[in-house]
């Protein structure tokens, strides 16, 4: 049997529908892991409370994901569940208001990443302490890679053997210089990251706003065709640092995360596909 003929006893678009709402499942399941991370984290550095945007900062994972399943939800509604015609009237403006919301949020993130990272490299050192098991038993928690423990007389000398420590984004949370180094990447990283992310819904979005133009070609489609790749390829590199730190829900959540957003520009391409056959039928009518 051919592959043709292989192919043709698939229902291809209905496989592919299959694909796009398993992975919006699975990113959905990832969000609560994600939301257990960041009440883990207000645990032990809100645990004698903080301002409004403490708790935003410290929350900044759960906020950016809920910013981005809107996006996620929006652009699947104007890319395939809605009809052109949906657009007339309120329709269009209101996706596109909600949309810019959303970028306002997703703006939030890059300044919390970008004031966590400020905060760490402006770290100083604990004054006079140089053991950990000098703060044993004061609710205070070292971090180390992203993991807390809360320090105590039976676990502060397996914790760190180094002699200077810094208070990092809270002085209930404490780490040593190697610690703090590896905070700093993570942080650095966090920040690239959500930049790219922001990059690449841009593009989409110019790509939607062209496409509703009935531009469907030319240098601007193409240009975004030529970023777009690049940008995933970055976020895949940015997947084998995580994997070499170990964090695997990010490796995880980011590669199921470019497969929704994939499965958006399957809509577009798809969209694109239909405006050139509606524009060749007119040609040849």
């Amino acid at each position: 049997m051919s592959p043709q003929a292989v192919l043709a006893g698939f229902n291809l678009r209905a496989i592919q529908q299959f694909v796009k709402w398993t992975v919006y499942t699975v990113l959905i399941v990832n969000f609560f892991f994600y939301l257990w991370d960041d009440i883990e984290a207000a645990e032990h550095s809100l645990r004698s409370g903080g301002s409004l945007l403490a708790w935003a900062a410290v929350f900044v994972t759960t906020i950016d994901e809920i910013a981005w399943f809107a996006l996620l939800f929006l652009f699947e509604l104007e890319t395939y569940a809605l009809s052109d015609e949906a657009f007339d009237g309120n329709t269009g403006p209101i996706i596109h208001g909600v949309r810019v919301i959303c970028y306002a949020f997703l703006a939030h993130t890059i300044y919390a990443y970008a004031d966590i990272l400020l905060t760490m490299e402006q770290a100083l050192p604990l004054a006079g302490v140089t053991d950990l098991c000098q703060l044993a038993n004061q609710g205070i928690s070292y971090i180390d890679n992203l993991a807390y423990t809360v320090i105590e007389q039976s676990n502060c000398a397996s914790l760190s053997l180094g002699t200077v420590f810094f208070s990092v984004n809270s002085a209930s949370v404490v780490t040593d210089s190697a610690g703090l180094t590896t905070s700093l990447w993570l942080a650095r990283v966090d920040l690239i990251e959500a930049s790219i992310w922001l990059l690449i819904v841009f593009l989409i979005e110019f790509m939607v706003i062209l496409q509703n133009r009935g531009i469907s070609s030319g240098p601007l489609i193409t240009m975004g065709n030529t970023a777009k790749p690049l940008l995933y390829g970055m976020l895949l590199l940015i997947c084998v640092y995580w994997g070499n730190q170990q964090h695997w829900l990010y490796v995880w959540d980011e590669l199921i995360w470019i497969g929704g957003f994939i499965a958006i520009e399957m809509n577009v391409v798809e969209w694109r596909e239909e405006m050139q056959e509606e524009t060749q039928a007119r040609g040849s009518s």
